[in-house]
């Protein structure tokens, strides 16, 4: 009996192992059969996501300077928060992009899935982006004709795969099209910040030709314990082959997340104030720089 019960449980497993890798295969090759309409993603996402204003005080008026922050599998939490402050510091209308609350993908611990790639990986949360982006630009008093794009972990590959395929026809897997024309996406792109994105195997950000405005910054942890730091300065020498604008910054001593103070009671990350100074520092130079040199309208 115990041994039948054995054969039983090391085929249910071997069913279980097989089910997993067709669905990374899937996920590898973009490939999602339900869509959504651009109108359809924009309800559903848009009574989650937040607006964070530039400071009252702080001299800036409308119409601000756009920019989108995206969160780590896990849903968005206070890290986010503290990026979009970041940019609405800089005179930048900040919209906190919720990707999880809207998909129940943050109840019951269903987002270790997303940090698994088993449910909405990078290519296909792009979508979300887009639409975001889309949307903003008919939001009164901002201007979105150069968006700040901000992800952290899964956030950055998300940003990253977003950045490839607007050099292609076909919108982001789930997204029966696109929500405006792609060249007019591209052109909205200009400060793009990574902090510790995925850069593995299941994605094909590494293939893209970012955007002529986009001027990238990405900051590795070099200590991380999710994703592998080399793999994205691999990616990040390629994109740059390529004729992106990205400058890798590494951390030393830092681990994925260190920005984050709210992580699952079953997590080994730490928030390190001194590694979020130093981000911040960092993000904040490109921000400065590229508002320098960006051209007058």
């Amino acid at each position: 009996m115990r041994k039948r019960y054995l054969i039983a449980g090391i085929a249910f497993a071997g069913l279980v192992a097989a089910a997993l890798a067709g669905n990374t295969a899937r996920n590898v090759a973009r490939f999602q059969p339900l869509t959504r309409s651009p109108a359809e993603a924009e309800a559903l996402l848009a009574p989650a996501w937040r607006l964070v204003m530039p400071p009252e005080d702080a001299g800036f008026s409308p119409p601000y300077k756009a920019a989108v922050v995206m969160s780590g599998c896990d849903g968005v939490h206070d890290n986010m928060d503290l990026w979009a402050g970041v940019l609405a510091g800089h005179g930048r209308a900040t919209l906190i992009l919720d990707s999880h609350g809207p998909r129940g993908l943050d109840q019951m611990q269903s987002w270790r899935a997303v940090c698994a790639a088993q449910i909405l990986p990078g290519a296909e949360r792009a979508a979300d982006l887009a639409v975001a982006i889309a949307a903003m630009g008919r939001m009164e008093g901002i201007d979105t004709s150069d968006i700040a794009v901000l992800g952290a972990s899964h956030g950055g590959w998300s940003i990253m795969e977003l950045l490839e395929l607007l050099g292609t026809e076909a919108p982001p897997p789930g997204l029966g099209a696109w929500p405006e024309p792609r060249a007019e996406l591209a052109a909205r792109i200009g400060p793009v910040v990574l902090l510790y994105p995925y850069c593995g195997v299941v994605s094909g950000a590494g293939d893209a030709h970012w955007p002529a405005n986009a001027e990238g910054l990405m900051v590795l942890a070099g200590e991380d314990s999710i994703v592998d730091p080399q793999k994205c300065r691999e990616m990040a020498a390629g994109l740059v082959e390529r004729g992106a604008d990205l400058t890798v910054a590494t951390l030393a001593g830092a681990d994925h997340g260190f920005d984050q103070k709210e992580h699952s009671v079953v997590s080994s990350l730490i928030f390190d104030q001194g590694l979020t100074d130093q981000a911040e520092a960092l993000v904040s130079g490109l921000l400065a720089e590229h508002e320098a040199g960006a051209p007058a309208l």
